[in-house]
């Protein structure tokens, strides 16, 4: 035994050094944020996959080794199991690796030691307050990423993606901009990639970028606006890693659907359903704005809010979609030990007098989505947001068989 004075770094040096550095012969791309870190990584992946025929994934909702896909159990492991993850990959023969790396995970020292090749910012907005305590904290925490980007060793040729319209992305990239290679993403007119023109259909998005003084045109299966940001995100992403733009456009048009990230699940009578992961006041903000943009008839959202987490957010996203909704089904997440009539009390002193007749309260999710169902008309589109991917739900510390999309499916 070793007596160290800093645990988990000791434990992220041990084992990179154990599983060989497998980082090291693999193009990495790392990628944090509040939003967008699945929907980005699984694109990323896709393009690497496409033009390399062999890449890894590894993020909230499976690992891929190049060989293997399972479910994975946290955003990011632990250093031990990361980098044998890694070592899995190299030697299946991975040229590169797209990976979502969160905000517990920097601050905890696993991904210490990761070489990367490129590490993107996606945005920041309120999550996870219950353990960083505050937004300076949280911030603090995803900044992580750069410093361990300027400072690994090894002779990759870094850099930094890094979405110039969001306001704490403006601050990395000031404090960065001496630092380390950047290359800046938005509809910004000072971007490194510029996002212009754009249209939006249920199939998909349309939209014009410029990079190095040439116009491109790119499409995606993806609707919404923040998944044109993922999308050249991905993009900005491949690049760095020295995929040639036309390819990776190429790769763009015939990305695979994220599980439970704005999914279409079908329709029935004319009334379509989408699930979503929205978790996030910002998220589910920018869900609702991407179905109106579909021109809905009505747009009916059933969601809830998690247990034994950040409790602020709670009035703020039943006053969202309640606003942005025509009718609201305020339901449970996964309460964990959290009372769920406490969590949607909670919820409901956030909505607004004017918008109380649009809500209602139905505590068993199963009955909620069944519910929203039965009040869909031809071209209304109901939202099943907060769970997306999963297909559990946690009551009392066990987790039950729950899938929104299986439950959709059979009605």
């Amino acid at each position: 035994w070793i007596h160290v004075a800093d645990a988990r770094a000791a434990a992220a040096a041990l084992a990179c050094n154990w599983y060989d550095h497998p980082s090291a012969g693999m193009k990495v791309v790392g990628i944090t944020g509040t939003n967008g870190k699945t929907t980005t990584a699984f694109i990323t992946h896709a393009i690497m996959e496409q033009v390399w025929r062999r890449a890894g994934l590894l993020g909230t909702v499976q690992v891929n080794d190049g060989e293997e896909v399972v479910a994975a159990t946290h955003t990011t492991p632990g250093s031990v199991e990361l980098q044998s993850i890694l070592a899995r990959m190299s030697a299946n023969d991975c040229r590169g690796v797209a990976m979502e790396i969160s905000s517990h995970a920097l601050e905890q020292k696993r991904t210490d030691g990761l070489e990367m090749d490129v590490a993107v910012f996606t945005n920041l907005s309120q999550d996870h307050l219950d353990y960083h305590g505050n937004m300076a904290a949280y911030f603090a925490a995803k900044r992580r990423i750069f410093e361990l980007l300027e400072n690994q060793t090894g002779n990759k040729k870094t850099t930094a993606v890094i979405n110039l319209d969001d306001p704490y992305g403006q601050r990395l990239i000031e404090e960065f901009k001496d630092r380390l290679y950047i290359l800046s993403y938005g509809y910004g007119v000072h971007a490194d990639i510029r996002i212009g023109r754009e249209h939006q259909t249920v199939r998909g998005s349309e939209f014009d970028i410029k990079y190095k003084d040439r116009d491109y045109l790119v499409r995606t299966p993806y609707i919404g606006r923040f998944n044109i940001y993922n999308g050249v995100a991905a993009l900005a992403a491949s690049v760095a890693v020295g995929i040639k733009v036309r390819d990776v456009i190429a790769a763009l048009a015939e990305a695979p659907q994220v599980p439970g990230r704005l999914e279409n699940i079908g329709s029935r009578d004319g009334a379509a359903v989408f699930v979503d992961y929205a978790h996030t006041p910002d998220a589910l903000v920018n869900v609702c704005a991407a179905i109106r943009e579909l021109k809905p008839k009505r747009l009916i959202t059933v969601f809830g809010c998690g247990g034994d987490r950040d409790k602020t957010k709670r009035p703020i996203m039943a006053n969202i979609a309640t606003t942005l909704s025509d009718k609201v089904i305020i339901t449970s997440d996964n309460p964990r030990t959290e009372n769920p009539k406490t969590i949607i009390a909670e919820m409901e002193a956030g909505v607004e007098p004017q918008n109380y007749k649009k809500s209602l309260s139905i505590e068993d999710r199963e009955q909620a989505i069944k519910t929203a169902c039965q009040l869909a008309n031809p071209n209304d589109i109901i939202l099943i947001a907060g769970k997306g991917h999963e297909t559990y739900q946690e009551i009392n510390g066990i987790r039950h068989d729950f899938d929104d999309m299986k439950i959709v499916k059979e009605i």
